[in-house]
């Protein structure tokens, strides 16, 4: 599988004026139901692509904020309405829960509206690779042997996105693109890069252990395409830090679309085109 670098951002620009067409779309750590979570951004990437087969790869709603507060934008309602409408107009829509939307785990094998709740997949591409794709949170040695403290670390994070919101605002006050202040921070912290890092190697070899090709997972909110070995590792990323999506084109490739970057290339480009002269 040849991975591709992130689509560029002027060949995204003329694409997004009219749908693109994907065999098929992974996203995943969506957060509904939390401040965090870029709503916006993903209707806008749903209004834009289209595929034959949609995953939802986990913590689509953010169970454990909602317990905490009720907190349910029109936005979220947008993005949950435009998910169910591909699945009514015939896109395969398979749902894996997560650790933070665990709940739906217990409808594994049932169908709501079109979607499909599986505890994991095998997806065989175009081409012909088995993928294995999951959440990922079982490869999570945090989540697995200190449940507690993966509460606590949830806290932490969800304080730094609250900074987060707040710089977003003044750069949008000042006609500037998203930028994540999280994501910038996570790659600048020597344990959080060692930890991504690990967990990307656990996870490719359980997929070498399960005799496939590659694996597809969320989770830790990193978008990567690696290869290990003869296994391929991608994981989607997620909607609050990144906003980006895996996709896989008609010839198998994989991809990694940034879609605040692919947005703000269009903007530019709107921006630079000439204005009419309707008086000529």
């Amino acid at each position: 599988m040849n991975a591709l670098s992130s689509i560029e951002p002027e060949r995204a620009a003329k694409g997004c004026r009219s749908r693109l067409h994907f065999r098929t779309i992974w996203i995943s750590d969506i957060h509904l139901g939390t401040k965090g979570c870029n709503a916006d951004l993903l209707v806008d990437f749903l209004d834009s692509v289209d595929s034959d087969l949609l995953y939802l790869v986990g913590d689509i709603v953010d169970g454990w904020q909602l317990k905490k507060r009720v907190y349910w934008p029109t936005a979220h309602n947008d993005v949950v309405w435009r998910i169910m409408k591909r699945a009514r107009r015939g896109t395969r829509v398979i749902y894996i829960p997560g650790n933070h939307d665990e709940i739906f785990r217990q409808f594994t094998g049932m169908s709501f509206g079109g979607v499909e709740i599986r505890r994991k997949m095998i997806h065989m591409t175009v081409d012909g690779r088995k993928l294995l794709v999951l959440h990922g949170d079982e490869f999570d040695a945090i989540m697995l042997a200190h449940r507690w403290l993966a509460r606590v670390g949830d806290a932490a994070y969800t304080a730094l996105m609250a900074v987060n919101r707040r710089v977003n605002q003044v750069r949008r006050w000042l006609g500037m693109p998203y930028w994540s202040l999280s994501k910038i921070a996570k790659h600048k912290v020597k344990n959080a890069v060692a930890f991504i890092s690990r967990f990307e190697e656990i996870v490719a070899h359980e997929a070498e252990r399960r005799h496939v090709d590659g694996v597809v997972c969320g989770h830790i909110h990193t978008a990567e395409i690696r290869q290990f070995g003869d296994v391929t590792y991608c994981n989607d990323g997620d909607w609050v830090e990144g906003c980006t999506a895996l996709v896989e084109h008609h010839d198998g490739q994989m991809e990694v679309l940034h879609w605040a970057e692919i947005m703000a290339a269009r903007a530019g480009e709107a921006a630079a085109e000439p204005e009419l002269d309707l008086a000529a």
